[in-house]
């Protein structure tokens, strides 16, 4: 039988709620039908939005007896992400949108994962990215596709992206966060950070949002084709990341990946720092003594 919105009632999470569709969905094919799926939860009708500056839309009643989403016209996987987003919105009752009946989303609340303590609608807007997230990308059908990855590479990425039907940059988030090695991935546009995403092991990334990426970085070498990964190569790591003083550097690889529209995608990989022998450490501290005693 379909499932309808009886299934997930109670289900106040993007968690739970995905958890209730594949309960009662278990064979629903990846790609996602998102809009048979919207379908059968309530959505009547998903129209053009074009309204200026926002990417996304819901209108629906107090009682969220059905709905229709608005999207911006654009590529079928941005399309598939923000129908994913407003449904989101339309089945956590808990989201109040800030006009009656009518949520509008920008691009940037799109691409939210976090949110300022107390603001209510940024928390929304990440709760709808999650349930998105989880939706189109389904952790369980994730793992299997992830096992296939083992040295990272972009490559995986695009994969991932094809066979979800998602964007690069929603299929980046994600490998980052399940795949096991410690990597990062950096947009950048026009030179400069746009955002940054890090697996739980990987440090925190010194260049900020709008930062010029370093020169000594690969993604200033020589000429990328666009729509083709590089080959992975060894960078400097205080390019990217604090390397502290006296501390044996890890060693760090870069992989860049160019689109057409000017903006890329950077993949860092930090190694294990090899464990020193005894007889590095003892002429390691030997020349510190005499460096710090002033003796030659």
């Amino acid at each position: 039988m379909p499932i309808s919105r009886k299934d997930l009632a109670d289900a106040r999470s993007p968690e739970a709620l995905v958890k209730r569709i594949f309960e009662a969905e278990p064979n629903l094919s990846v790609p996602v039908p998102i809009q048979d799926l919207c379908a059968r939860l309530g959505i009547i009708e998903i129209e053009d939005l074009d309204t200026p500056g926002f990417e996304g839309g819901l209108v629906t009643d107090a009682e969220r007896s059905d709905g229709t989403i608005l999207v911006k016209r654009g590529g079928e996987p941005r399309r598939r992400f923000t129908i994913a987003h407003e449904l989101g919105h339309f089945l956590m009752a808990h989201h109040v949108p800030d006009q009656p009946g009518r949520f509008l989303c920008t691009s940037a609340d799109m691409l939210r994962t976090t949110a300022r303590a107390g603001d209510g609608r940024q928390q929304r807007e990440v709760e709808a990215n999650r349930f998105a997230t989880l939706l189109l990308m389904p952790p369980h059908r994730l793992r299997g596709a992830m096992a296939a990855f083992r040295e990272p590479d972009l490559q995986h990425v695009l994969a991932l992206a094809r066979d979800f039907a998602v964007g690069k940059e929603t299929a980046a988030r994600v490998y980052v966060q399940y795949h096991p090695a410690r990597i990062a991935i950096v947009v950048a546009g026009r030179g400069r950070v746009q955002r940054c995403y890090r697996s739980l092991s990987f440090p925190e990334i010194i260049r900020a949002v709008g930062d010029p990426v370093s020169t000594g970085s690969l993604y200033h070498g020589s000429p990328h084709r666009p729509n083709s990964a590089s080959d992975i190569a060894a960078s400097s790591p205080d390019l990217w990341i604090d390397v502290k003083r006296d501390l044996r550097a890890p060693a760090l690889y870069e992989q860049v990946y160019l689109q057409p529209n000017g903006f890329a995608m950077i993949l860092l990989r930090l190694d294990p720092v090899p464990e020193e022998s005894a007889e590095e450490r003892r002429l390691d501290e030997g020349w510190r003594h005499r460096f710090h005693s002033g003796r030659r």
